[in-house]
């Protein structure tokens, strides 16, 4: 016997599909989404997906979006959770590690997450920012503006603040990928997590041409 199809409110049926597609991403990434998938999960008829979504670029890019809120949050716990007594400028340090930390920390334990948030970014015409439909990304925006207020901070010099967050998101980013998908994948979580506070302590040496205050 086949299930009626559930009836939705308007504008119900996106956030339920966006919903369905971020519970396939999780388990499968960014290509286990597709508008057959997430509407047989939502219970109604795959047409219905078009008077929300053109086609299926169109929902991975708004789960994308979903999954890229979902970084960003873990970023912002783990910044938000900073400990005081540090000066300003080695506050500032402080923050910039956890970013660090937080992106490799989700990538490793929502890694189809993961992949799907970065599934949908682009650089812009002149490579200065990553977008997702001419917003920058939550997760980039974060960087940016901890690097922002390191310089503000005095933690790091005006002139060493062009494109860093790119240095900082190439060391983070790619130790993230291999440590997912690469060799680290099957080394133990210890020394995972000692591989990444390395990396990103090096990351911030590297943008600051300067040794950081040791972690808290």
């Amino acid at each position: 016997m086949v299930s009626p199809e559930r009836t939705y409110h308007h504008g119900d049926l996106r956030q339920a599909l966006i919903r369905e597609g971020l519970q396939l991403a999780r388990t499968g990434g960014p290509g286990a989404v597709t508008l057959r998938e997430a509407t047989r999960a939502a219970g109604v008829s795959p047409n219905a997906a078009y008077r929300h979504f053109a086609d299926r670029d169109a929902l991975v890019r708004a789960v994308a979006r979903e999954a890229q809120l979902a970084l960003a949050g873990a970023i912002t716990t783990r910044v938000a959770a900073t400990p005081g007594g540090f000066g300003p400028a080695a506050t500032t340090i402080e923050r910039l590690r956890r970013v660090g930390r937080a992106y490799i920390d989700f990538a490793r334990t929502e890694p189809g997450w993961f992949e799907t948030a970065i599934f949908a970014q682009d650089a812009d015409a002149d490579g200065a920012v990553v977008t997702l439909d001419d917003e920058i990304v939550a997760p980039f925006g974060l960087l940016m503006d901890t690097l922002d207020a390191m310089v503000d901070a005095g933690a790091l010099a005006p002139d060493r603040r062009p494109y860093a967050e790119w240095a900082c998101w190439s060391a983070v980013h790619g130790f993230a990928d291999i440590a997912v998908h690469g060799p680290l994948r099957r080394q133990p979580a210890s020394v995972v997590d000692a591989l990444a506070a390395s990396v990103v302590e090096a990351a911030i040496t590297g943008v600051r041409g300067t040794a950081a205050p040791p972690p808290s």
